[in-house]
């Protein structure tokens, strides 16, 4: 039986990886493929069995991580032990969460176990001289940007494109008003949401991101909702995760107490719906932002972490963007607000820039469409089939040897 080693440490992997396993399943040789590792439930309704918790691995930043640094080498050494020994698989799949993945990787291709890592870390943004581990970790690079395989041919890396598998999920062309009336009847709103404005906000995927951001978001949605006075304003928030919900429940109730007649919305999922459906997105950074401009969206892009991360990052960056709709058209197409300019005036005034400028939301949506073209690919089957043809390839030398 061939086998699969594969981890994701975040949300945002496994709504990559997903479709890969999916594709899998569709390729014949490997029909009885096992598929183990770190995975959310996107992967488990795959087929994959997931051995450790991913809530383990998902934090973000320096400080964050140090908290959560003993739990994450816990679970690397035993992963590793694993994988080395009974659990050894005929090839591994590391999906992004590089700080992780990239360390287990370079154990395992010591060890003589072929490894392929899906969306390059950004080495293009910030820490190229990650490169050097990145050569003696990883077999072959799956990129998920046009650009990155030039960078990775230069440092003799082997190297593929495969496209964004969220510009093959998400229609060319958005239908608002379905959205909307999805979302309506999911709600059982009173009013619908066909002549409101509708503002989505998506404060993050983590915990800490929730504290940092979260707090900010509710006091521009209050400010908005004074700013728009006598106009139907509909805010929906999709909750990443069930363990954010509580905390967002805090700040909505918070929210109310401020304004009774706040019309904020709370969603289980639904972040691609709550995205169609809306006239302009508040957004933390991360591939949410990816996902609001394949949705053809504006944007105020904001994010907000602690002071010495923030000072560790600005010392080994050099682009002037953060988020990916910006870096991947190289300029600022969209507002970024980070750090202290993350103010409630600023994020406010920011996104009626957008509403009360509809020729410029017209020229960003051209834009957008244009990025979406060119990352639009089979990824899915393009990352499973490089997978398949690397365990061919691992059982051809097993048995020859």
């Amino acid at each position: 039986m061939p086998k699969l080693a594969c981890v994701a440490g975040e949300p945002s992997g496994d709504l990559l990886a997903a479709p890969v396993l999916s594709a899998l399943n569709q390729i014949p040789d490997m029909a009885d493929l096992e598929v183990y590792g770190i995975g959310g439930p996107r992967m488990q309704a795959q087929g994959m069995r997931s051995d450790w918790p991913m809530e383990t691995l998902s934090v973000r930043g320096y400080v964050e991580a140090i908290k959560q640094l003993p739990a994450i080498l816990k679970l690397r050494k035993e992963l590793i032990q694993h994988l080395t020994g009974e659990g050894r698989p005929d090839v591994y799949l590391g999906v992004d969460a590089p700080d992780f993945n990239l360390g287990v990787e370079l154990h395992l291709r010591k060890a003589g176990i072929p490894t392929l890592h899906l969306v390059s870390p950004s080495i293009w943004a910030w820490r190229a001289g990650r490169i050097k581990k990145i050569s003696q970790a990883v077999e072959r690079m799956l990129c998920i940007f046009p650009f990155e395989t030039e960078i990775y041919d230069r440092a003799g890396v082997a190297s593929t494109y495969v496209g964004h598998p969220l510009a093959s999920e998400i229609p060319l062309e958005p239908n608002t008003k379905q959205a909307r009336e999805k979302i309506t009847k999911e709600l059982k709103l009173s009013s619908n949401l066909l002549d409101s404005i509708v503002i989505a906000v998506l404060p993050g995927s983590r915990s800490s991101e929730i504290e940092l951001i979260a707090p900010v978001f509710f006091e521009t949605m209050h400010l908005l909702s004074e700013k728009l006075k006598g106009q139907k304003l509909q805010f929906l928030i999709p909750v990443a995760t069930p363990r954010l919900r509580v905390p967002l429940e805090e700040l909505l109730l918070q929210a109310k107490n401020l304004n009774p007649d706040i019309q904020i919305q709370l969603l289980d999922g639904m972040a691609d719906e709550v995205l169609e459906a809306s006239d302009v997105v508040l957004i933390a950074s991360g591939t949410a932002t990816l996902q609001a401009a394949l949705w053809k969206k504006p944007m105020v892009i904001s994010y907000k972490v602690p002071w010495l991360t923030a000072q560790i990052m600005k010392r080994q960056g050099y682009l002037p963007y953060v988020g990916l709709p910006n870096i991947l058209c190289g300029e600022f197409v969209v507002p970024e607000l980070l750090q202290n300019e993350a103010t409630a005036e600023k994020l406010a005034q920011a996104l009626m820039d957008w509403l009360n400028h509809p020729n410029k939301v017209a020229e960003l949506k051209a834009r957008f469409s244009q990025m979406h073209e060119t990352l639009r690919r089979p990824t899915g089957l393009l990352v499973a089939q490089a997978v398949a043809q690397t365990i061919t390839n691992s059982r051809q030398k097993r048995v020859q040897s």
